[in-house]
């Protein structure tokens, strides 16, 4: 039994020194799982650790920290522009205003903005966690991007030193300057940057810019309502810009009152009354958007003209708002008419007064659609307009408006233009052969006075482009515009003086004239057509309109004017003038492709007495007696034209073909005595 009990002791001894042995490896193992798990965890941190100091190294090496880029300089020149009667219509340029502490302000006017963009403003480092969460709740449940995370800190940091791009790399930009913004700059002081630096749409930077672009006050007299459309602008400012969408901007503004009265800034009163009484805009641009065009014509002849201007100022303009308004209705009414129908996509129509100012513009169908201003930017072929010139350089030359000229074929070097419908008339009045728009006499013209008289008669009266120096410029081969072309229209119904169309009669800063047009013509072209030789062109142009191509265009007034049409019917013009108007009107393509048989002397001439009729009426402009008809000079067929008297060498009067026939009969008989 001892041996026995001895031997089961023995073993269990054994067993458990086995046991024990084994837990101790086992413990062992697990120790060294703990510290390898250790290890790698210490060494995956440092890793991490390292990895996450380079990319945060990065991009604070890389932080656009240095130069600001914020709102333009206060040096910028901002135009209000204002018409005739001195309403203000439009503006263009940067409105930047003055540099404004909180102090300053109502206190409603900081309350909107913060209300609206970040109403944890105060109580966040810059960037706001929470303010993220409940953006990305509510973006989650909408489907869609309804809120921004982003802090007024953050928005600076933005408009100061970042761009607009939706990048990664941009918005650890923007996080970290917002925290170096917060670590150098009081909450006061970051939002009275904010307000100074942020965009509010239609060219306003900084508060004061924006309450003196559509409010025409400073940013300190703001009242509830226009302080709220100012903040509700903040989200989308050219969308929202109420010079673009009032409606919406008052909607918007509604907005931020309802917030301002959650968050406690205003009382629900306060509230009702700013709905109750909307801000109202100081510059309704909206309602007239055709007036674009003219406004982006002055401010480029302001920018070339005028010497450099600092801040706002206003510029008083020569546009008439009813003969503007009139202008619109008639261009977009007959392109919605009869445009599709006849190919034709584009008009334009310049409207001036005498002495070149311009009272009306229609650069296009829409500005919306496109900025290109075809009254002034288009070069197209003036087609037959262009024969206006031929004439009159062919009356400085001798001829009369009664002499004849054979319309016939005509071969110059190889080149043979034709008449349209490709028919001939023979032996033919000169102002028959304007009013019915001969190209056959006009080359021949051109040919007699040469290419260099033609030009120098159009560069006389305005037209500044290239010019080809060949006989096709008599039927309208080189390119034009129609300001330059309504201009040199002008200069004829004034006598022959050079007019160059202008739109800035004054500009005042502060209510101080620093520019004032006189009143008196300075610029002239040095030899004006003389009253004889008016009174000839302005019988040939009226017959145009009575009795030639341009007889749409009759309204039952006395005036005068051209037609024109380039090569398969590209170009479609018609210009002409009364004693008191003068308008042009051009339609076509921008591609260039052709319209669908459409004439100077149709829709043109078509729009042009539509709006001068209109004018006339609504102007109250007199009417003159009927013109007394030029006394015609005995006529002389003439196979060739006469020389140009401008020679300064004597020449010998060229013979007809009847006096030479005439003289040879007469040599022929007296031979028979010899």
């Amino acid at each position: 039994m001892t041996c026995l009990k001895g031997n089961l002791v023995s073993e269990n001894g054994k067993h458990r020194a086995r046991t024990a042995d084994g837990r101790d490896r086992e413990d062992g193992r697990r120790r060294r799982r703990f510290f390898s798990l250790w290890k790698s965890l210490l060494i995956g941190g440092l890793t991490l650790s390292l990895l996450m100091i380079a990319f945060l190294g990065y991009f604070f090496l890389t932080l656009p920290i240095g130069q600001e880029d914020g709102r333009p300089s206060a040096e910028a020149t901002a135009l209000v522009l204002a018409d005739r009667n001195g309403d203000r219509f439009g503006t263009r340029g940067a409105f930047v205003g003055d540099m404004v502490e909180l102090a300053e302000l109502p206190p409603y006017v900081p309350a909107a903005v913060i209300s609206i963009e970040d109403r944890r403003f105060y109580r966040h480092f810059g960037v706001d966690p929470i303010g993220l969460a409940r953006a990305a709740v509510a973006n989650l449940l909408a489907g869609d991007i309804r809120q921004g995370g982003s802090t007024i800190t953050q928005q600076l940091a933005r408009v100061l030193y970042l761009n607009r791009e939706r990048t990664f790399s941009r918005k650890i930009h923007e996080l970290m300057i917002a925290l170096w913004l917060e670590s150098r700059m009081t909450k006061d002081e970051i939002l009275a940057r904010y307000l100074n630096e942020i965009y509010f749409g239609g060219g306003a930077h900084g508060i004061d810019g924006a309450a003196r672009r559509y409010f025409a006050k400073p940013a300190s007299r703001l009242n509830l309502s226009e302080a709220a459309m100012l903040a509700g602008l903040i989200k989308a400012p050219s969308a929202l810009a109420p010079t673009n969408n009032l409606e919406a901007a008052r909607a918007r503004a509604e907005v931020v009152l309802a917030t301002m009265v959650e968050t406690g800034a205003i009382t629900r009163e306060m509230a009702e009354y700013a709905r109750a009484h909307p801000a109202e805009l100081a510059i309704e641009t909206a309602a007239h958007p055709d007036r674009h065009y003219f406004s982006d014509w002055v401010a480029h002849e302001f920018s070339q003209r005028m010497n450099p201007a600092r801040g706002t100022v206003q510029v008083v303009t020569t546009l008439d708002p009813e003969l503007q308004d009139l202008a619109a209705e008639v261009v977009a009414s007959t392109l919605a008419e009869k445009g599709a129908e006849a190919n034709v996509g584009q008009a334009a129509l310049v409207a001036m007064a005498p002495d070149g100012a311009v009272l009306a513009m229609v650069g296009g169908r829409s500005y919306e659609e496109s900025q290109f201003n075809r009254a002034v930017q288009a070069r197209r072929q003036p087609g037959s307009l262009f024969k206006i010139f031929v004439y009159l350089a062919a009356l400085d030359a001798g001829y009369r408006p009664s002499d004849t000229l054979v319309d016939r074929p005509v071969n110059v070097g190889g080149w043979t233009p034709e008449n349209y419908g490709e028919t001939y008339k023979g032996p033919i009045p000169l102002r028959t052969a304007l009013a019915s728009s001969i190209n056959s006499i006009a080359v021949q013209l051109a040919e007699e006075v040469g290419v260099d008289n033609v030009i120098a008669k159009a560069r006389s009266l305005g037209i500044s482009t290239e010019l080809r120096r060949d006989l096709s410029l008599a039927l309208g081969t080189s390119e034009v515009t129609l300001m330059e072309m309504t201009g040199a229209f002008a200069g004829i119904a004034n006598g022959g003086d050079l007019v160059r169309p202008w739109g800035i009669a004054e500009v005042l800063r502060d209510g101080e004239a620093v520019y004032r047009r006189r009143a008196d013509r300075t610029e002239t072209a040095g030899e004006a057509v003389l009253p004889w030789k008016r009174d000839q062109i302005l019988d040939m142009m009226r017959a145009v309109v009575t009795s030639g191509t341009g007889q749409r265009a009759a309204f039952g007034w006395p005036s005068a004017g051209k037609t024109g049409t380039s090569q398969d019917y590209r170009d479609a013009w018609f210009v002409g003038f009364t004693d008191h108007l003068i308008a042009g009107v051009w339609v076509g393509n921008d591609d260039e492709s052709p319209m669908k048989g459409v004439t100077g002397g149709s829709l043109p001439a078509e729009i042009w007495r539509e709006f001068m009729a209109q004018a006339h009426v609504m102007k109250g402009y007199p009417k003159p007696r009927p013109p007394k008809p030029v006394q015609p000079a005995p006529q002389v067929v003439r196979s060739e034209p006469p020389p140009d008297p401008a020679r300064t060498a004597p020449q010998p009067r060229r013979e007809t073909s009847f006096e030479r026939d005439l003289r040879r009969l007469g040599d022929a008989i007296l031979s028979i005595f010899d």
